[in-house]
Order: C-alpha cells, then sequence, then structure tokens
C-alpha cells in the first residue's frame, strides 16, 4: 500500500512512524535522533528527568539530527507545567502527552505555536482533545506497554474514534512490524506510534539485560500490573512484578513526590530506573503485547527500512 503524508501542525516527517516516548530515560538523544534522521519522529521520554536534563538533552538531540523532535511528558507528574515550558522555550517541535488529560497545557501550545498530540483510549477524550486544540491524537489500546487507558483492544476503539475526530489519529499499542502499520492505516489511521520495536535497536541507551528480557520474552511473560500512578501497566514478569501482582508494598527509601497522585505501594520511578540500568529482577520492564515476536536487534535505519518495505507489500 502507499503510505500516507502524516502532518502534526507544520511537522512533515517522511514516513508515518512516530516512535513513542519512553520513560525512564530509555528513549534518549541516540535513539531519538536516529528515528528523526530514517524519516520518523523521534521522540524522547521526558517523564524522571529534571528540567535541566530535559533541556541538555534536547540540546545533545539536535546536534545529532535536524529531523522532527517531539518529547513525551506524562500529565501524572508534578513538574509537568515546568517540563511543559522547558521544552517549549527549547522550541521542541512537538508534545505528546498522556497518563491522564490536561486543558492547560493547549493555552500554552496555542500561546507557543508548538503543536499538542494527546494520547487518548476513548473517543469521548480524542472528541475532547481536538475541541481544545490538540493537532493529533494518538490513540493507544490495550495491547500498548506501559501505563494503559483501556482494557479494549486497538482494532475495536479505532474505528469509532476515527468517525468521531477530524484531526490526524495515529495508532498505537502492538505494533511491531510493517503488517501491523498497513492494518492500522487501511483502518483510518494516519500514522502509526512505535515503541516496544524500538526498544530492541542498537541506538535505544538501555542496559543489555533489559534488552534480554525482550528477546527471551515469551507470550505468557506479558502481565498486567498495579502502578501507583492509578492506572495499570504492561510489564514482562520478573521477581519485582510478582511481589506488586501480590500486593506487596515495597516502601521506598526516599521519596521526592515526583506524582500528583501516588497509591506509594512502591516508587514507580527507581523500578523503572532499575531496569534501564541492567537490576532488572528489581525494577518494572514495561512492554507491548507483542514483544515476544521481536527476534533481533537492528540499527534503527535497519528497522525502518524493513517496516516500509513490509507496510508496502501489504
Amino acid at each position: 500500500m502507499k503510505l500516507p503524508q502524516l502532518q502534526i501542525g507544520n511537522i512533515l516527517p517522511k514516513f508515518p512512524i512516530v516512535q513513542g516516548g519512553m520513560a525512564l530515560r530509555v528513549s534518549t538523544a541516540p535513539l531519538a535522533s536516529a528515528v528523526a534522521n530514517a524519516g520518523g519522529i523521534g521522540v524522547l521520554g521526558a517523564t524522571g528527568m529534571s528540567e535541566e536534563e530535559l533541556r541538555e538533552e534536547i540540546r545533545k538531540t539536535r546536534r545529532l539530527t535536524s529531523g522532527p523532535l517531539g518529547v513525551n511528558i506524562m500529565f501524572a507528574i508534578k513538574n509537568f507545567p515546568k517540563m511543559v515550558y522547558t521544552a517549549i522555550e527549547e522550541k521542541i517541535d512537538v508534545i505528546f502527552t498522556g497518563a491522564g488529560f490536561s486543558r492547560d497545557i493547549f493555552h500554552w501550545s496555542k500561546e507557543s505555536g508548538v503543536p499538542v498530540v494527546s494520547i487518548v483510549s476513548s473517543t469521548k477524550l480524542a472528541v475532547l482533545a481536538e475541541k481544545l486544540g490538540a493537532s493529533a491524537v494518538v490513540v493507544e489500546g490495550v495491547e500498548a506497554g506501559g501505563h494503559l487507558g483501556t482494557d479494549k483492544p486497538l482494532t475495536e476503539i479505532l474505528p469509532s474514534i476515527r468517525k468521531a475526530i477530524n484531526i490526524p489519529l495515529i495508532a498505537a499499542g502492538g505494533i511491531i512490524d510493517g503488517k501491523g502499520i498497513a492494518k492500522m492505516l487501511q483502518l483510518g489511521a494516519d500514522g502509526v506510534q512505535m515503541a516496544t520495536r524500538f526498544v530492541l535497536s542498537k541506538e535505544c541507551d538501555v542496559s543489555d539485560s533489559f534488552k534480554q528480557m525482550y528477546l527471551k520474552a515469551k507470550p505468557e511473560d506479558v502481565v498486567i500490573i498495579p502502578s501507583p500512578v492509578g492506572l495499570p501497566g504492561r510489564a514482562l514478569h520478573n521477581p519485582f512484578a510478582s511481589k506488586i501482582i501480590q500486593g506487596e508494598k515495597i516502601t521506598p527509601e526516599n521519596c521526592d513526590n515526583c506524582l500528583k497522585k501516588c497509591s506509594k505501594q512502591y516508587c514507580i520511578m527507581k523500578a523503572l530506573d532499575n531496569s534501564c540500568i541492567g537490576n532488572v529482577n528489581e525494577g518494572i520492564v514495561f512492554a507491548g503485547k507483542n514483544v515476544h515476536k521481536i527476534k533481533d536487534i537492528l540499527p534503527v535505519q535497519e528497522i525502518f527500512n524493513r517496516l516500509i518495505r513490509e507496510a508496502k507489500e501489504n
């Protein structure tokens, strides 16, 4: 099939592929810049960074690419406004936001001219986002990795949202190859967002232990876990996941009060950071439902070549 042109504000990537912004420091400058250079939209995962860390990461990425660059900022974090303003000050191309819904960000978007993309999982929120000024929406199904806003599959929620809105719709959740891209485009999406596939890239800056969990994953290893954010999350089964699924409370040694609301069952920031640096048995390894289907670690450019070829063949 012929790939459509995805447009978000004035952003026109060569290919309609957005790399999902993954915290904590899973999608950083090396990955985001490689995706942008390959023709997609590279996205930094800002959650867990300080404002200055985000500022430096954006500048570092800009030194590596002139392609379209976005940042993903979770609404659930306390310093959400400061992080948004930092991204705007650094002239980010686009801001993606989910894990809650911000109305204020649309005022900031209008003032700055930086387009905002809302990550939604229902028709109601998609319509509201368009009404308030979103330049596009990411529609995320239950197949996605990380925090989930629905228990319904992407193929069920996408068509109804497509009928309800006129702004670009980006499909997300469980898409790991070109065949999946083609399917979503045929259902009415203008583009796709992919995260799990790009973890298994040479440029993704997580530990080898993290990547090996992805490579060794079986379908039954993908589980739903509780999150202090208040949303369920999709992750890989490990000793830490077992503890929190069983309801064990793992009191953090230190608490920065980083979330607006937190159940305090465990520190999600510490758990995500542990996995990123290689201490996977003491952390959370977020992953999409179809992670077990990915069998190789490739350079981002090679991943893109394969995705585009497969999508055009379907």
